[in-house]
């Protein structure tokens, strides 16, 4: 199937998903449980409106969420707080995997949620959200309920930018329009028609998940298009419109260290894939210009990733899955 073939077929509306009692049935239909997992660090401010309505309103009639939790990087605010007046699994992303060693980044913490969480269906939700709305749940989970062809969907909108205090409709998502988009249009056509390909709510099957393997950067969203395409094909990907998503935009500053580890991760896949050939490593560290009253001087900073195996291939993960079988891709 073509980038062309695929958007027709494979771009969904999250209203065709909105009767979460339907859901729940299909769900129960075929004996699944769905975890729903944000990603934390100092998200307190939003956080509280989001787990509301993750927990009460139409969640709390129709229980589609089976686990929640938050996985922390150790806030110094409120959020674990939040979390736990809520009733979320309160886990940490420097918990011990197997003999690992310790890593960070938001990368990290998605790739120890697929073994911390118990659930069939595994959705993440960024927790910076200030529009929250329940069709960031049911919106990415219900083409997983009801087509089971599917292992892998992601979610899409507009990005609204503030500038000067006033919120514009649209002009956010720079880093996916002067990166991510070029780079999948240039290497892996197939994936040109994910209209936001960085964005952080998405859901998918556990069995997809633990087998590709994740980055622990800012690129794990490339890394895991890329992957997951090569593994279970195009056809297995699907997209949905969430219409709007409104959070803080980063700045410049932080975009381009965004942009900087996004292009580490696509080099490295093209490297693998024989698209291209890295004749040396590349440089993890990034400099910013930076302006003040002594001048402008270069601040370097190391932005540097580590790449963790699929979790399928973690001997305490096999332990604890074991007997379990897969349910997916049905045969």
């Amino acid at each position: 199937m073509d980038a062309k073939n695929w958007f027709e077929q494979r771009t969904l509306r999250h209203q065709s998903y909105a009767d979460i009692a339907a859901l729940v049935e299909l769900k129960k239909a075929q004996n699944l449980t769905v975890s729903v997992c944000l990603p934390t660090l100092n998200s307190g401010a939003v956080l509280h409106n989001i787990l509301s309505t993750l927990t009460f309103g139409q969640f709390n009639k129709h229980p589609l969420i089976d686990e929640l939790a938050i996985i922390d990087g150790h806030s110094t605010d409120n959020t674990v707080a939040i979390a736990e007046q809520h009733g979320a699994k309160v886990f940490y992303d420097d918990a011990s995997i197997g003999d690992l060693p310790p890593a960070s980044g938001k990368g990290e913490a998605l790739w120890k949620s697929v073994s911390l969480l118990s659930g069939d269906i595994i959705a993440w939700l960024d927790s910076d959200i200030k529009n929250i709305h329940p069709r960031f749940v049911y919106g990415t989970v219900g083409p997983l309920l009801t087509d089971p062809s599917l292992g892998y969907v992601k979610g899409f909108y507009n990005r609204p930018i503030s500038e000067n205090g006033i919120l514009k409709p649209s002009g956010g998502g720079r880093v996916t329009e002067l990166v991510a988009r070029p780079l999948f249009n240039l290497y892996y056509p197939e994936l040109a028609g994910f209209i936001q390909p960085l964005s952080g709510e998405y859901a998918g099957r556990r069995e997809v998940f633990e087998t590709v393997p994740f980055v622990t950067g800012y690129g794990v969203e490339t890394a895991l298009l890329i992957d997951i395409l090569d593994k279970f094909g195009l056809d297995a990907m699907a997209q949905v419109d969430l219409e709007m998503r409104i959070h803080a935009n980063q700045s410049l500053e932080g975009l381009s260290r965004m942009a900087f580890s996004i292009m580490q991760t696509a080099l490295l896949r093209l490297d693998r894939d024989g698209q291209i050939k890295l004749l040396h490593d590349f440089s993890t560290v990034f400099n910013t210009v930076s302006d003040d009253d002594n001048g402008r001087r270069l601040q370097p900073s190391n932005v540097a990733f580590v790449e963790r195996p699929p979790m399928s291939q973690i001997p305490s993960y096999q332990a604890a899955r074991a007997g379990k079988a897969a349910r997916w891709p049905l045969k």
